[in-house]
C-alpha cells in the first residue's frame, strides 16, 4: 500500500500499516485477537472461531460487531462508559476460516442517553453480516479511565 492508496479495512494487517490489536484481558482476550485502525475493526477467523460445521461461529460475528459499536459508541458518548440495551444481527452470508472480516461502524445519531450504530461486516467487498444496536450512555465514573477511540486517541469524561 502506498500513501496515495486509500486506506480500506480489507487489507490484511502488517507491523506498520496502522492495524494495532485491541488489548484487552477480558473476553476479547479469549476470542481475539481484534484489530483497529482509522475506526475499522478487524479479526482473522482462526479455528478457535469454528461453529459445528467448520464455518465461523455466529456468535463470534456478534461478539465483535458489539464490541467495535460498543467502542465507537463510548467515543462518541465523549468517553462516558456505555452498555448494549438492543443489538440485532442478520447472517447475510458465511464467514469461512482464514477469512479477513472487518467492519467499519457507523454512528446513525446520538441523543443525551442513548447512541445508536450500526455496521457491514465484510471479507473483501462481500458482506457478511449486517449489525445495527443501542447503546446506552451511563454516567461517567470519576475513577473510570479514558475511553480510547476509534482512531486510539484517549478521550476524557463526559
Amino acid at each position: 500500500m502506498t500513501p496515495s492508496e486509500p486506506r480500506t479495512p480489507e487489507a490484511e494487517p502488517h507491523e506498520g500499516d496502522g492495524w494495532t490489536p485491541i488489548h484487552d484481558t477480558g473476553f476479547i482476550a479469549h476470542v481475539g485477537p481484534v484489530y483497529v485502525r482509522d475506526g475499522a475493526y478487524a479479526f482473522r477467523a482462526a479455528d478457535k472461531h469454528a461453529n459445528l460445521i467448520g464455518v465461523v461461529h455466529g456468535g463470534m460475528l456478534m461478539s465483535f460487531a458489539d464490541r467495535a459499536l460498543g467502542e465507537t459508541a463510548m467515543w462518541a458518548a465523549d468517553g462516558a462508559n456505555c452498555v448494549t440495551i438492543q443489538m440485532e444481527m442478520q447472517f447475510v452470508d458465511t464467514a469461512r476460516l482464514g477469512d479477513w472480516i472487518t467492519l467499519a461502524p457507523e454512528v446513525i445519531k446520538r441523543t443525551g442517553s442513548l447512541v445508536f450504530l450500526r455496521c457491514e461486516l465484510r471479507h473483501a467487498a462481500r458482506v457478511v453480516g449486517v449489525a445495527s444496536g443501542v447503546w446506552k450512555i451511563l454516567r461517567r465514573r470519576p475513577e473510570a479511565p479514558p475511553v480510547p477511540g476509534p482512531s486510539g486517541a484517549l478521550s476524557e469524561g463526559a
